[in-house]
């Protein structure tokens, strides 16, 4: 007696639809019946359902999220106060109306979650006392001084000239102050989460908005340290100089976040990858959430992924929080942010103004990365941890080729790095590396071998990678999609980036000034710090032959509202406006009467 047959595929996915549609149909509108099958359709795994790929309603979302934002903008200084307070929980500072006045002469927009980073770098300072915070800062080793409406600095390091420069901009509407300036790429404290919380519970009690007949619209005086100790800062601080950063880094993290709970990696050699879609900023293979993928807290992967938490170049933290400035940092990072000394600076380098304006029909369609392989201090025991020398390889032929015809029990490259999976990125072709080949020009300038005697190359990574000549930002502005990836700290390229009619694809640990300016997938693409999602992403805009259609004219318009909207929110003009900002708020913490300092002309 035959066996029956087993329905096929087609029916056995039509038959529960079938039934689904029976049922909802004698109940349901056209209308509603449409609304309530069409998430069933686009999440259907099987290829004849209408399918919308998960990119499409990460950027729908990122337009609502960039119209509420622009809808929260003020247009006097009266709204500006009001919002002010009600995100603060406190009045402005003294001179205030200054700075709106300055803003609105600079015709700067003003969104008051636009400095959502001055609030979260000084906040913790609430919970120090003033004398200390001045203390602290007039002793640091480098630091521009400002008295009587005057910027100067002793330093002669090319950073502080640079950011002297700029605080000059706005001097004469500074009252005295001292600002302790980092000279290093790495960032300078970790303060322990157990003693960040008590600084922040400390800081909350002060936060109020104070009685109109109370408040002291002037800085008192002093508004600076003395100079009792000038060998240094206050006694009792303790430099760290561990290379192995990931031990000072997790003490920022949560006492049950992963990152502290984690085994702490120690070999390097062939550093574990998670698998992306299981991780709180991912949604179906892409990054939904910008600002949490740069948390490392709750990856715990990264302390092998990232060459700053295997060795970086230098390391001098401590755990004591001192009012320390500084051009980016990691999550768990107290410094104080301002603009980068070469966004500042607008260094032809950095910026590559000359290609900037190149349209976008006259372009490549393909992807272009040059970079000397930083990220740390790599050596034969660890370089398979750097971030550069994954990504470069991921886009190499014949690395990616031997990884994709590995089998599970061998290990062809000594460099892993992540294939997609199939479910997540179902369009994608196999193997990837003939489609990828035509599509990437990616590669290292210079190895920056820890061995002297081999630059550019390097002994122990020459069987893997050749290195290229270096191409200027105005020449790479010839192609359409500009990855981003972090070398010994930020990318100083990322503002030139923005500005270009390139697309930027960002992936990044570190914070800078301007987070709160932009909106991931309106103005710039995300991109998972494993890289797992880059080949997605290619496909998603460059298209699969034969398989899934291009979308340039989505990758067109993200890069032009990104360079639209660095040209409205991201000049030199807006970095002064920050500065200016984030400078009377310090000025405030480091005053005695800080509680009942305030700006209440709007009031009054």
């Amino acid at each position: 007696m035959p066996l029956p047959r087993r329905p096929t595929t087609l029916l056995r996915y039509l038959l529960p639809a079938l039934l689904l549609l029976a049922t909802v149909t004698l109940f349901t509108s056209p209308h509603a019946l449409s609304s309530r099958l069409s998430p069933l359709l686009a999440a259907s795994p099987w290829p004849g359902a209408r399918h919308k790929h998960p990119i499409d309603g990460l950027i729908a979302a990122a337009e609502k999220e960039f119209e509420a934002k622009l809808a929260r903008a003020t247009d006097t200084i009266e709204e500006a106060a009001a919002e002010y307070r009600k995100r603060r929980g406190r009045h402005p500072p003294p001179g205030w109306d200054k700075w709106y006045a300055f803003a609105r002469e600079k015709d700067a927009l003003v969104v008051e979650e636009f400095w959502d980073q001055v609030y979260h770098d000084l906040e913790p300072f609430w919970g120090v006392p003033p004398a200390k915070i001045r203390r602290d800062a007039g002793r640091f080793e480098m630091r521009i001084a400002v008295r009587g409406g005057k910027a100067e600095t002793g330093s002669d390091w090319f950073w502080t000239r640079i950011w002297l420069e700029m605080i000059k901009s706005v001097e004469e509407m500074l009252p005295d102050l001292d600002l302790a300036l980092n000279a290093m790429d790495e960032p300078r404290m970790v303060v322990p989460w157990e003693e960040m919380r008590g600084l922040m519970r400390r800081a909350g009690e002060s936060r109020r908005v104070v009685e109109v007949e109370r408040v002291v619209e002037e800085f008192g005086l002093p508004a600076v340290g003395g100079r009792e100790d000038e060998e240094g800062e206050e006694k009792g601080t303790r430099w760290e100089h561990e290379k192995h950063y990931w031990l000072i880094a997790r003490e920022g993290c949560p006492p049950n976040s992963p990152a502290r709970r984690a085994e702490v990696t120690t070999n390097f050699t062939a550093p574990p990858i998670a698998n992306n879609d299981r991780l709180a900023h991912m949604r179906r293979g892409f990054v939904a959430n910008y600002t949490l993928s740069t948390d490392f807290c709750h990856q715990p992967d990264l302390q092998a992924l990232e060459g700053v938490f295997v060795e970086p170049l230098s390391v001098s933290s401590t755990k004591s929080l001192l009012p320390i400035f500084g051009g980016s940092k990691l999550a768990a990072n107290n410094d104080i942010l301002l603009p980068a000394p070469m966004y500042w600076n607008e260094e032809e380098r950095f910026t590559g103004a000359e290609g900037a304006s190149i349209p976008w029909a006259a372009k490549h369609p393909s992807a272009i990365w040059r970079g000397v392989a930083t990220g740390g201090l790599n050596r034969e025991s660890n370089w398979h941890a750097f971030q550069r020398h994954r990504f470069v390889a991921m886009n190499n032929a014949t690395l990616l080729a031997q990884a994709e015809s590995a089998s599970p029990a061998s290990n062809p490259s000594p460099l892993p790095f992540p294939l997609p999976a199939h479910a997540q990125y179902p369009h994608l072709p196999q193997p990837l590396h003939p489609w990828l080949s035509p599509l990437t020009n990616i590669s290292f300038t210079d190895l920056m071998c820890a061995n002297p005697g081999f630059a550019p190359g390097c002994n122990y990574t020459n069987p893997f990678y050749a290195t290229s000549p270096s191409v200027p930002m105005a020449e790479q502005f010839h192609h359409r999609y500009l990855p981003d990836i972090d070398g010994n700290s930020f990318s100083g390229r990322y503002l030139g980036f923005l500005r270009s009619t390139s697309l930027p694809i960002k992936a990044s640990l570190w914070r800078e000034w301007h987070d709160a300016r932009l909106v991931a997938w309106k103005h710039f693409v995300p991109m998972d710090c494993r890289f797992g999602d880059w080949y997605g992403i290619l496909g998603y805009f460059l298209g699969v032959g034969g398989v899934e259609e291009g979308r340039d004219e989505v990758a067109e318009r993200i890069a032009m509202k990104g360079r639209e909207w660095a040209a409205r929110v991201l000049r030199k003009e807006d970095m002064l406006v920050y500065v200016l900002r984030l400078l009377l708020e310090y000025a405030r913490v480091v005053d005695e009467n800080r509680e009942v300092l305030g700006w209440v002309g709007d009031l009054r």
